[in-house]
């Protein structure tokens, strides 16, 4: 175990619970963080020694630094959007913004890569050069995309990208890692159906899209439960169903949005013909108009397994073996650091939040006391793949 470089984060973990609450005081949406952005420049700003760039991917920043002369370089990526969801908890540094919140921890990530990143300032202590990727808009898919389309890996190109997710429910401090797939791939999609309205007591004069939305809800179902092997993960989820607001009448349209998550990319490709073909049929079959709406193709996240036993293993020499598990389960959760994995090798991990509520819960909280251990993780795998890989 390194207890020096942990106790000498521990010792800074003040500065870092300040960065951390004055960042969950002041959420922003998905790409629309420009305070945020201009608050991480300005804490990376005052280290002193990074090459920053800002404006990669609309809100997104790197912050370089290159010591030595090796030609090795490593990415280190941390998210900063918060989200739409009303926090109900009664911390001293609760959200100011009515219907915005940090609750998933993205304050807490961002604050372990600035805790590390003042470190390694400080220090110094390897041969290469180390990038801090801070991505905006995560929980839309839309952040790691956006930067990579900027040019992220020609700009500042990397040999391997890192990141981690605090998870709730998993031991305290203890750090998940699992080779492959690990995360699936989401696609956020929307139905609109058109009909004609009326009415409620001429329905003969309609063409009821509700009718119609309901039917497909339930035919929808069908395709995971006979189309893809139970040896295999899929997820189709009507989460919002919208149409009428009067007892009495017959609405024009129905709305449906879905969460479509699948961990194999074939399985993934069928499962989205079949929700086309279903709905053409459907919509045919009652006599309605459809439009699909297709929102950013997912991907599977996928860890590179070298550099996922690498982690895991300098992580044991920093924390010792009890805080590693090697083979952690996969999750159907989605994640876009997925677009990042398939153009650079690399790892995602899951750091233990312990017992508490749920990410995206209105009363979840990130557990401060991970913020110095978050910090450690990232200047261990830092100095090894600079110093020794």
């Amino acid at each position: 175990m390194n207890a020096k470089l942990i106790k000498a984060l521990q010792n800074n973990k003040d500065e870092l619970r300040t960065w951390q609450e004055t960042m969950h005081k002041h959420p922003e949406l998905s790409m629309q963080e420009e305070n945020t952005a201009r608050y991480i420049a300005e804490v990376i700003k005052s280290f002193g020694a990074y090459t920053l760039t800002e404006g990669v991917g609309k809100y997104g920043m790197v912050a370089s630094l290159k010591v030595g002369n090796s030609n090795k370089a490593i990415g280190i990526r941390a998210d900063f959007d918060g989200l739409p969801i009303q926090e109900e908890n009664h911390l001293p540094y609760k959200s100011s913004r009515e219907g915005y919140s940090h609750l998933c921890g993205h304050d807490g990530h961002t604050v372990m890569a600035l805790g590390a990143a003042k470190y390694l300032a400080e220090t110094q202590n390897f041969d290469g050069t180390v990038r801090f990727f801070f991505q905006p808009g995560e929980e839309t898919m839309q952040g790691a995309p956006a930067m990579i389309a900027d040019g992220l890996f020609e700009r500042f190109p990397v040999d391997a990208v890192y990141a981690m997710h605090n998870m709730p429910g998993l031991e305290f401090g203890k750090f998940y890692f699992r080779e492959g797939e690990t995360m699936a791939a989401v696609d956020n999609w929307e139905i609109e159906l058109t009909g004609k309205g009326s009415h409620g007591s001429m329905p003969e004069l309609s063409i009821d899209p509700l009718v119609c939305g309901s039917s497909l809800v339930m035919a929808l179902q069908t395709i995971v439960s006979r189309n893809v092997s139970p040896w295999k993960q899929s997820v189709v989820t009507i989460g919002a169903f919208q149409s009428g607001k009067a007892g009495n009448v017959i609405p024009q349209k129905a709305l449906l949005k879905l969460s479509i998550r699948n961990m194999d990319n074939e399985v993934r490709r069928m499962v989205l013909e079949r929700i086309r073909n279903i709905t053409q049929l459907q919509a045919k079959a009652f006599n309605c108009a459809f439009e699909i709406r297709e929102g950013i193709p997912g991907t599977v996240l996928v860890n590179t397994p070298e550099h996922t036993r690498w982690a895991a293993n300098v992580t044991a020499k920093t924390f010792g073996e009890d805080h590693v598990e090697r083979n952690a389960d996969a999750l159907m959760g989605s994640e876009d650091f997925a677009f990042m994995l398939e153009r650079c090798p690399g790892n995602y991990v899951m750091i233990g939040n312990g017992q508490g509520q749920m990410v995206h819960h209105p009363q979840y909280v990130f557990n401060q006391d991970l913020l110095p251990l978050g910090a450690a993780y990232w200047i261990s795998l830092v100095e090894d793949y600079l110093n020794n890989c």
